[in-house]
């Protein structure tokens, strides 16, 4: 999905890395006395807490990869009927049987990938052009929060220093927000591939020419004899970026 229906880039750099660490990340999420118990993160987050901490994201994010709920390489295919739903949307004049539609075809996909970036951005917009800003908001808040739980997992910029994600979708999904056109991943390890960039990116005065993504986690409990072939992408063409304050 090469554009998103709303962008929100509330994604300040954090003062330092917060690489997950899987012992710590066991050990926090499964400890029922501990603020980051994964039944109680994940109960929040679903009501829309807006006391959720970048902290809290990083356990809810990378937590989530423990639960039996994580199937990554299983194919959702209302994630196909969202994207048709909204590749028909006109964004000046949407329809209020199309937004309903968005929202409740966004709701079975989050079932099945809670933390994907595009479709908590669809919900956000769709809450949004029916009128209720505070649902907007709060998906909006979702979405950056895993955002920023993924850019603070590695800067990207070299194999050692890998962004970590839970699903291939939202690491094309994270190069979208930072408006970063991208050509085709390659494997350069295991665990790692490298997402080369259309146009190189200038960090501190250095040309980048693509991102380091960690997909390890999708490949924990791969069926045997699974073969993984991409989504097709999606271009959505003339949407204009909103913002909510």
């Amino acid at each position: 999905m090469k554009r998103f229906l709303c962008l929100l880039l509330l994604l300040p750099a954090w003062a330092g890395a917060q690489v997950p660490v899987e012992d710590d990340i066991l050990a926090r999420t499964l400890d029922s006395s501990s603020p980051y118990y994964y039944t109680t993160l994940m109960m929040r987050y679903r009501a829309g807490d807006p006391t959720l901490t970048d902290l809290d994201y990083h356990y809810l994010y990378y937590g989530y990869a423990y639960q039996e709920s994580y199937k990554p390489l299983i194919p959702v295919p209302e994630l196909d009927k969202l994207l048709l739903l909204a590749s028909s949307v006109d964004t000046e004049n949407p329809q209020k049987e199309t937004l309903e539609a968005i929202i409740a075809t966004g709701n079975d996909v989050l079932a099945r990938d809670p933390f994907s970036p595009k479709v908590l951005n669809l919900m956000a917009f769709a809450y949004e052009a029916l009128g209720d800003r505070e649902q907007a908001a709060a998906y909006a808040a979702r979405m950056n929060g895993v955002l920023r739980a993924v850019l603070a997992s590695g800067d990207g910029l070299s194999q050692q220093s890998p962004r970590h994600v839970l699903m291939f979708d939202h690491a094309l999904d994270l190069l979208d927000v930072e408006e970063l056109p991208y050509g085709k991943a390659r494997i350069v390890s295991r665990n790692v591939e490298f997402v080369p960039l259309l146009k190189p990116y200038v960090v501190e005065g250095r040309k980048r020419r693509g991102f380091y993504f960690d997909f390890g986690r999708v490949y924990w409990n791969k069926p045997e004899g699974y073969t993984y072939k991409r989504d097709r992408t999606w271009q959505f063409n003339n949407l204009k970026p909103r913002e909510y304050k």
